[in-house]
């Protein structure tokens, strides 16, 4: 008897679960590997990290999607080498295994662009861990601004900063604006709207720059109607525990052009970081050219460049089609990734020539609040409360199983109808006292 294939799949995000969905039917032994025992629907985490919404609505345990999968095994651990040459992978407690083929789809990690020293103050959203971590730090801000009489301290505590205007700075700097704006001001008494100041930092001249340009204005707009102050052509040039320094390179109203260059210092407790990702570091170990961002350019097949029986898929890596357009790197596009790293081992198994991938685009979306978003599919374009239920109705489609789909639209259809989320815990931190500020120029 022919001896069975041995495919290693690393990491459970979108690209990585839909390998082992596909494949679990053929002939194969599946090892699937991730950092941790759960698949997670990253686009809804901001909802975790603003108290919208738990963490088990959002994840569920990889040993439970494939327990009836006989051929499939799951392992919670983290690779941390790949010897190209014997097939092998290794993992952080010293363990080797085989593989026939090997799927590579460990995702990215947020860049802070050679300032590691920044994620202490501001922490970056993509994974659970990161999103209870913001959830706390937001609402603990809350707590301390409810017992803090000193006016200029208590807007330190009230002034929050999102960095960067890409679709997850959109969606976090949009929630904090609501529930500040309506379910803290219920729930802390002392709060002072007067003092509430939610400010979203984007390097570029236009937030959400990947969307066409009358949607990316409707996104600003709408988020400057919540509350939210949107600076453009601004960046980072430092965080530390009393706020974040901005240089100023244009107009950071996005109105006009302006050839003024200024640095602004913005006093806040509370700083969250979505500025820039990078690949995981796993990579370098193919000892294969890597992009300036840490990612793989792959063959047309999706395989590393001499080494077709390894696969790099979703975020970490980069692909484009003979038409110049590169594959997004969005759940849509992993998901693909994975469908073709799929039909590709059977084109193999099946002593069939590969094909080569190409992008189908489904089109994009991004919500800012409550009933407000925008979204663009081939060449029409919506806003609004449309394109909020569009957003909605794909978000819950794509959710692991019944159960959490059922808890994610009760949940919604609770806070649109009250603007209070069910998930406002804080069970990590304890009160300490507060440092005295310092003036910064």
């Amino acid at each position: 008897m022919n001896k069975r294939k041995q495919v290693i799949v690393v990491g459970a995000g979108f690209g990585g679960l839909r390998v082992v969905q596909k494949l679990c039917k053929q002939p194969v032994e599946i090892t699937l590997i991730d950092k941790t025992n759960h698949h997670l629907f990253q686009p809804l985490l901001y909802q975790v990290a603003t108290a919208a919404l738990a963490p088990s609505d959002i994840a569920v345990p990889a040993r439970a999607i494939f327990k009836r999968n006989k051929n499939v095994h799951v392992r919670m651990g983290e690779v941390v080498d790949v010897d190209t040459d014997k097939k092998k992978i290794h993992l952080e407690n010293g363990q080797s295994l085989p593989f026939d083929y090997l799927i590579l789809a460990p995702g990215t990690r947020h860049s802070y662009f050679g300032n590691d020293s920044w994620e202490k103050f501001a922490p970056g959203l993509k994974t659970l861990s990161d999103a209870l971590d913001i959830r706390e730090r937001i609402l603990m801000s809350f707590e301390k601004a409810e017992r803090e009489p000193d006016p200029e301290k208590r807007k330190h505590h009230e002034t929050f900063v999102v960095v960067g205007g890409g679709p997850t700075g959109v969606e976090v700097a949009g929630t904090i604006a609501e529930i500040s704006a309506r379910t803290m001001r219920k729930d802390y008494e002392h709060v002072d709207l007067d003092l509430l100041e939610i400010i979203l930092v984007e390097g570029q001249s236009r937030i959400l720059n990947t969307y066409h340009e009358s949607l990316s204005e409707k996104a600003a707009r709408d988020l400057e109607q919540m509350g939210v102050k949107v600076m453009r052509n601004s960046m980072v040039t430092d965080v530390n525990e009393e706020g974040v320094r901005v240089k100023v390179t244009g107009d950071a109203s996005g109105n006009g052009q302006s050839s003024d260059s200024k640095e602004v210092f913005i006093k806040t407790g509370t700083v969250i970081w979505g500025a820039g990702n990078a690949a995981s570091p796993l990579l370098e170990t193919l000892k294969v050219p890597l992009e300036k961002d840490g990612r793989l350019r792959v063959d047309a097949d999706l395989s590393v460049p001499g080494h077709p029986d390894i696969f790099v898929i979703g975020d970490a890596a980069r692909q484009v089609n003979p038409n110049g357009r590169e594959t997004p790197a969005i759940a849509p596009g992993a998901i693909q990734h994975g469908d073709h790293a799929v039909r590709v081992i059977r084109a193999d198994m099946a002593g069939k020539e590969r094909p080569a991938f190409e992008y189908f685009d489904k089109g994009s979306m991004a919500t800012i609040g409550r009933a407000r978003a925008i979204a663009q599919i081939r060449n029409w374009r919506f806003s609004g409360f449309f394109a909020w239920l569009l957003w909605s109705l794909v978000h819950i489609f794509f959710l692991i199983g019944f159960r959490n789909r059922f808890r994610v639209m009760a949940e919604w259809f609770w806070f649109y109808l009250t603007f209070r989320g069910g998930s406002r815990l804080i069970t990590r931190k304890r009160m300490k006292p507060e440092p005295a500020l310092q003036d910064q120029e």
